[in-house]
């Protein structure tokens, strides 16, 4: 079995695959509600595309894997984004591969540290939603429409995904 090894996830390594979503000292921010809320705003590029498209909300809660992770396929969203925010302080595992002529290529794997989400852009290869350390819900926000929006790729041999 192949081994990747975790990076930290920042916005510069993640750009060609999406957006990271945190409201960090570095994120600017607007005031609103007479000065008693900061609007941390337009995080994400959110794309719905296709016949009746339409954005959807969703909660999903993943039980927790532990590391390594055994890595054996990746999926991908043709007609729309697909984001993942925790609802709470969690971390979790974000993993992306380049497109190879229809398949998914050498994975990348990312630590998202309590307070971040992700957006994957339309069709990204990107992994399972790996919560780790407990039972977590994620926000979601992705694409409904009447085209299928998914699409999966078996890799021949896993790859372990370790710290």
């Amino acid at each position: 079995m192949k081994k990747i090894k975790i990076k930290n996830l920042t916005k510069q390594e993640f750009a060609p695959y999406g957006d990271v979503i945190e409201a960090d000292e570095k994120t600017d921010y607007m005031l609103i509600n007479n000065g008693k809320t900061k609007r941390f705003h337009d995080l994400a590029r959110v794309s719905a595309l296709g016949t009746n498209a339409r954005i959807a909300i969703s909660i999903f809660r993943s039980k927790p894997f532990s590391l390594p992770y055994r890595l054996d396929f990746m999926e991908r969203h043709p007609y729309g984004s697909q984001a993942f925010m925790p609802m709470s302080l969690a971390r979790f595992l974000v993993i992306v591969a380049d497109d190879e002529n229809g398949k998914a290529g050498e994975p990348k794997a990312f630590l998202a540290k309590e307070g971040q989400g992700v957006n994957y852009y339309p069709n990204i290869w990107h992994g399972a939603l790996v919560a780790l350390d407990k039972e977590t819900d994620f926000l979601v926000v992705d694409r409904e429409g009447v085209e299928k929006n998914l699409e999966l790729y078996d890799f021949e041999d896993a790859y372990w995904i370790e710290e």
